[in-house]
């Protein structure tokens, strides 16, 4: 009896470890379901920039989807994440396969991401950071704001904070392990929640001077003319690579060049909803060369303490 008791005993042992194994395998072919080849998704999901109306986004994505789709045989599904620093961290769960990101993310999300395509402006594909200071105002170069009030866009924007930065280590107006306070001086530095806020410290006269992107000044899509025309330009750096459109790097090669080869033709087909979409026309680049300025520019703030 104890013997026929063992038998059972190790059977249903064996039963087990086998319906384990299923599950494991199970279990595993479900969290592939959302990297590898591309064969292995039912779905290629594309997140455009939430920078405006969402249902206005999701009706031009539609067309994008469409487009897509067409030119390239894989479904394609359009989301427009909550946030920036949402789609950023769908790249890292794999949940997001395709994204509109500026340089410095796409450095930082590492081997995660190739760069699919970048923004090209006035033919070049890099612009420039400006400071801004009232147009009445004494100051003519960066050096000339020692010890001055200003502001950043925000602590994580490239063309409003990580550059400026960089290039004030640079120009050795601050040292390694330092801070940009040693240069405008204790509680002289403020950041704002985008450009407008840090713009609008210089204009309230709060402080001297801004550091924000080129456009924000050369272009009409975040001040009005009569707040442009009370500023100036006192200096500017880079260059800041453009935007880039980063795509998941453990999709297979020939779907990742399929979908480049789509967006280019998309561009060009489809240019004026593909400059709402994007901002500008796209362009195929080397992704190391593309990036290496905020490559620098990121290591260069690591120096210091901020």
């Amino acid at each position: 009896m104890r013997k026929s008791l063992n038998i059972m005993k190790v059977l249903i042992q064996l039963w087990c470890v086998g319906l384990l194994s299923i599950g494991i395998v199970l279990v595993t072919q479900s969290g592939c379901s959302r990297g590898g080849d591309t064969s292995e998704l039912s779905e290629i999901v594309f997140a455009l920039e939430p920078d405006r109306d969402p249902e206005s986004i999701m009706q031009d994505g539609d067309r994008l989807r469409a487009f897509l789709e067409a030119e390239t045989g894989l479904a394609v599904r359009i989301t427009v994440p909550l946030s920036s620093a949402v789609l950023r961290e769908g790249f890292r769960n794999g949940t997001v396969d395709i994204g509109y990101i500026n340089s410095t993310a796409a450095v930082r999300l590492g081997e995660a991401v190739d760069v699919l395509v970048a923004t090209e402006i006035d033919g070049r594909s890099y612009y420039e950071s400006y400071w801004l200071a009232l147009r009445d105002a004494p100051y003519e170069s960066i050096e000339s704001l020692r010890g001055k009030p200003i502001a950043f866009s925000s602590r994580t924007s490239t063309s409003g904070f990580i550059v400026p930065v960089a290039a004030l280590l640079k120009r050795n107006l601050i040292q390694a392990g330092g801070s940009p306070e040693d240069f405008f001086g204790t509680g002289n530095v403020f950041y704002g929640i985008g450009y407008v806020s840090a713009v609008e410290r210089v204009l309230d006269g709060s402080v001297e001077a801004a550091a924000v992107s080129y456009y924000v000044f050369d272009e009409d899509r975040h001040l009005s003319a009569e707040q442009r025309e009370r500023l100036k330009v006192v200096d500017r750096q880079g260059p800041v690579p453009t935007h880039v459109l980063a795509i998941r790097s453990s999709l297979s090669v020939e779907s990742i060049e399929s979908l480049r080869r789509a967006l280019l033709a998309f561009d060009v087909n489809e240019p004026e909803l593909s400059r709402r979409l994007f901002g500008a026309p796209l362009i195929e680049v080397d992704s190391v060369e593309h990036l290496a300025p905020a490559v620098e520019a990121l290591e260069a703030i690591e120096t210091l303490r901020l």
